[in-house]
């Protein structure tokens, strides 16, 4: 069990069951009054957002989980398909789940699977991985004040802006967090 103090951003608990992660705290100390804690937590099985408040001497119980290594091999329209690296084992997660870390993965690339009660409920992709650029319009001479930049199509699908130097064929490295484009490999 987690006191007041040890609920902190990133800490996974269960509420109701279900394993939420805390994105947001608020940590409030009134004159005579107890502490209190608002935070807002993300469900990692449906990514319902709620907002909890602990009081003084409230407890949260901490979510057993696990992390292990999963190599991604393939989608369709509703699932994501994935291998477990240690038991070869392969599992689906529905496509909505993921959501748009899906547009950054491609075949063969490792991700961190988190597990709720021995079943796989999120994805974690590397922070940066390397794309080759698809389809890219050329650059136009004379159009380079200040920071311009093109919209340019990966090979998963994705299209993200990226500086006008970068041409087809260039393999690139894109922030996974941000989805934004990060250097060139």
């Amino acid at each position: 069990m987690l006191s007041i103090n040890e609920i902190k951003i990133g800490k996974i608990i269960q509420v109701n069951g279900s394993p939420y992660v805390i994105i947001k705290t608020d940590h409030h100390k009134m004159g005579r009054g107890g502490a209190v804690l608002k935070t807002k937590l993300k469900n990692l099985i449906n990514g319902s957002l709620l907002e909890k408040t602990f009081q003084g001497n409230d407890k949260a119980e901490e979510a057993e989980t696990e992390k292990k290594k999963a190599n991604f091999m393939y989608k369709n329209e509703n699932e994501a398909y994935f291998m477990d690296n240690e038991s070869y084992e392969q599992f689906s997660l529905p496509v909505e789940e993921i959501g748009d870390k899906l547009k950054f993965l491609k075949e063969a690339v490792d991700v961190d699977v988190l597990y709720f009660n021995n079943n796989p409920v999120a994805v974690s992709l590397p922070v940066k991985v390397e794309l080759k650029v698809i389809s890219a319009p050329p650059g136009v001479k004379g159009n380079s004040a200040g920071s311009v930049t093109k919209t340019v199509e990966l090979e998963t699908g994705a299209k993200i802006n990226v500086p006008m130097f970068i041409n087809e064929g260039d393999v690139i490295r894109i922030n996974t967090d941000t989805g934004e484009y990060a250097e060139r490999a």
